[in-house]
């Protein structure tokens, strides 16, 4: 590979591994990957150690032209620290700064950052999807430290004109995905009937590969260059007929009980699980239209493809 080498951080991460699988694939640049654990990317690519912890260790950057950087202090339920917002500002803001900056030192000609929905808000009005350009509205210390990170990134761009591509994903979903999509994979497994038959949502998902896809088409597009872009399947489900789906991809009927959402509302705001029942009951819709003009871009991979993948995934990890 001669092509123009390209740093992926998080690069043993979920989405960060898929990018540079990705990169490999479309052969056109070299992928560098930043890792804090060396992973199997170790026989595909140049590896290289990478940390935005206690302890910041930043990689060379001398030869890199573009930085992908997925890495970050993902959202966590239930988090412990005494003060949120200040751990998730150490890695997201702090650290992914002094990265853009040495980046801009070393000459690298484009910051990809990876940032989330959640600068847009927590939850979207049925029928009006969020835009890449609607006011931010972030809630949790997760997005707020997305959003200001974003806000560091532009100045570091104004101050030393290295081009900022951010890229607002919804969750993000494929093989090995953890989390509540993982927690909802085992229920519909185990042919758990679940109360979750009667919700009229939309919420709009991404599947892994589709949003690596995206994020490589960035690498080299002259329009992607100081833009926000919003990402998605294109295809928005309501959490009713997301279980349908993915019940379909196991191949047996998800067993799913009407239950009316005001009660299951109620009984989650009982029990302290109002962020599941945001989660489950309200609606979350992007708006992708412009980033498809905008970079001639479509999502590759239907849902139902990218689903099947995902089941297949976990059933086999199952089977180890």
């Amino acid at each position: 590979m001669n092509g123009p080498k390209v740093l992926v951080t998080g690069a043993s991460g979920f989405v960060g591994e898929a990018v540079v699988f990705r990169l490999l694939l479309d052969g056109k640049f070299t992928p560098v990957a930043a890792v804090r654990n060396f992973s199997r990317l170790v026989e595909h690519c140049q590896v290289v150690p990478f940390s935005l912890g206690e302890d910041v260790l930043l990689p060379p950057l001398n030869d890199i032209q573009v930085i992908i950087h997925c890495a970050a202090r993902v959202h966590v339920m239930h988090e412990v620290g005494v003060d949120a917002l200040a751990e998730f500002r150490k890695v997201n803001v702090d650290g992914t700064v002094q990265l853009a900056r040495k980046a801009a030192e070393a000459g690298v000609k484009r910051f990809i950052y990876i940032s989330s929905i959640k600068v847009n808000g927590e939850s979207s009005v049925q029928g009006s999807p969020f835009r890449f350009d609607d006011i931010p509205a972030p809630i949790d210390p997760y997005g707020i430290s997305k959003r200001e990170a974003e806000i560091a990134l532009q100045q570091v761009s104004l101050d030393t004109g290295m081009e900022v591509v951010i890229i607002r994903p919804p969750l993000v979903y494929g093989p090995g995905v953890g989390a509540n999509f993982l927690s909802m994979m085992v229920w519909l497994n185990k042919g758990v009937p679940l109360p979750l038959g009667a919700i009229n949502n939309r919420r709009s998902f991404v599947a892994v590969d589709n949003l690596a896809d995206l994020i490589v088409k960035c690498v080299d597009h002259p329009e992607a260059a100081n833009n926000t872009f919003l990402v998605s399947d294109g295809d928005d489900l309501s959490t009713t007929q997301l279980l349908k789906r993915i019940g379909a991809a196991f191949e047996r009927p998800a067993l799913l009980i009407p239950v009316p959402v005001r009660v299951l509302k109620f009984f989650l705001c009982v029990v302290g699980k109002k962020v599941i029942a945001q989660r489950l009951l309200e609606s979350l819709e992007v708006d992708i239209v412009r980033t498809q003009t905008l970079l001639d871009w479509n999502p590759p991979v239907g849902v139902d493809f990218a689903l099947r993948q995902t089941v297949d995934h976990y059933l086999d990890a199952q089977k180890k």
